[in-house]
């Protein structure tokens, strides 16, 4: 059967709301946040575990690649088809329990981040990972790209609170994976959807701590508030949140919204310290603002919850503040290690600086992870000069001990740096995984592994065709 033939009785199978087959729809399904990809041959909106099991048996019967998707707010490209595909879109699949008593929450891949500490609240318990896309990215496409967010520093990324995930294969069989023996569910958070499609997972949920406190700090030097964090962390501080942001962030925020940050400044800082105990609070700040004078900081000091949602304002406002200054920008994702930030810092604006493009960075700095952000006008600027640049970005993270991503994940945006970031024995490892759960390379191809020579497709090929 054609795959116009074996889509349209999937349609029939499952029904025409759940089965999209026009190309005027389908095209709202080529793209993440990032980038563009191959309009699908199809897209498919399940509600259960059994829509994805027909999706998933109809594309492999048709001989077509399989591509799931959640709120398409990534910033790799990993939900972007790379060629004509089978996509499966979760946003229907969003049953949420909590489970109290147990400290749990199960969730189908299309819950909304956020909702699932908004569902535990009432029970005094809350869902830490935080990524900045909380309000609309989904825990499908989190355990993906396995993300990260302001609280990772202390409390985690999403890999951290996965207790089990359910999964459909590349065959069209649904597995429980749990995280003992071989840990096949943690193998699973962080594939990009290139090992199997995860439509629900079992998450652990924690109390909240019952105090917070806030401070800002701003530096004459890069190197400045590098050493004063690493003194900070040295001295036992473990901050909830620890963030940074550059001269050229700060301005464009203070452009933004006028907030009285310090234009003078080369770095900024935003830290929360948070406990149950309010004097265990009080003295790790009080380490955190001791290393940070002694650094040359200048400090303000949240008196009270307001204060303290005004000084972290600024953070909150880079997104918007960056679209003030270019229509488009390339959020780059890369993690080093925190000994090296001032110099990364320096090597980046170094390399970005013959390109022209606007250049910001920020980012959680408790674990090295920095977002180099390029500013650009798709509709002037060259698109090959954007990503030439996130390469010799990339490839500054390499030179100092880093990795190419913290929370984004490869996608296609990053693949084709994967050749300098792992040592070929390391890339054979990948590709062998990937051929014993995905043997005919249908799951999300041209994603996440480094390139490897032309190998042979298992499997029949796409039969196009009315």
């Amino acid at each position: 059967m054609t795959v116009t033939g074996e889509f349209a009785r999937l349609q029939r199978r499952l029904g025409g709301d759940k089965v999209l087959l026009r190309p005027a729809e389908c095209s709202s399904y080529r793209y993440d946040a990032i980038q563009f990809g191959t309009r699908p041959l199809a897209v498919v909106l399940p509600e259960t575990v059994e829509d994805v099991v027909e999706a998933v048996r109809a594309a492999r019967a048709a001989g077509v690649p399989v591509v799931g998707r959640g709120a398409a707010s990534g910033l790799s490209g990993g939900a972007a088809p790379a060629q004509p595909s089978l996509v499966v879109s979760f946003t229907r699949m969003t049953s949420l329990r909590i489970l109290p008593q147990r400290r749990e929450a199960v969730a189908q891949a299309g819950v909304v981040t956020l909702a699932v500490s908004e569902a535990a609240r009432p029970y005094g318990l809350m869902y830490p990972p935080d990524p900045a896309s909380l309000r609309t990215s989904t825990i499908g496409g989190n355990l993906g790209e396995n993300a990260g967010g302001p609280l990772c520093f202390k409390y985690g990324v999403t890999g951290d609170y996965v207790k089990a995930l359910q999964m459909v294969d590349a065959e069209g069989e649904i597995h429980h994976l749990s995280r003992g023996a071989y840990d096949l569910a943690g193998l699973l958070i962080g594939s990009e959807g290139t090992l199997g499609l995860i439509t629900e997972a079992t998450l652990r949920l924690v109390p909240p701590a019952q105090h917070t406190l806030t401070l800002q700090a701003s530096f004459g030097s890069v190197e400045a508030c590098a050493a004063a964090v690493s003194a900070a962390i040295s001295a036992g501080a473990v901050p909830a949140k620890l963030e940074f942001m550059d001269a050229a962030c700060i301005g464009a925020v203070e452009d933004y919204l006028n907030l009285g940050l310090p234009r003078h400044a080369a770095a900024l800082l935003l830290v929360d310290s948070d406990g149950d105990d309010p004097a265990q609070v009080e003295a790790e700040l009080a380490v955190v603002e001791a290393a940070f004078r002694a650094a040359g900081g200048e400090i303000r000091r949240a008196r009270n919850p307001q204060e303290a949602a005004a000084l972290w304002q600024a953070r909150r406002s880079v997104s918007p503040a960056l679209g003030r200054i270019r229509p488009a920008r390339m959020n780059e994702d890369i993690a080093v290690p925190r000994s090296q930030l001032a110099q990364v810092v320096a090597e980046i604006q170094a390399v970005a600086a013959p390109y022209g493009f606007p250049l910001v960075q920020f980012g959680h700095i408790g674990d090295g992870n920095l977002h180099p952000n390029i500013l650009f006008d798709p509709r002037q600027d060259d698109p090959a000069q954007v990503h030439e640049l996130a390469h010799r970005i990339a490839q500054v993270a390499l030179r100092h001990g880093g990795v190419l991503s913290g929370e984004h994940g490869i996608g296609s945006m990053k693949q084709a740096f994967m050749a300098e970031a792992v040592d070929p024995g390391t890339a054979a490892a990948y590709w062998a995984v990937k051929d014993a759960l995905d043997p005919a390379g249908r799951l999300n191809p041209a994603k996440l592994l480094p390139p490897r020579a032309a190998r042979s497709v298992r499997g029949e090929e796409p039969h196009v065709g009315a």
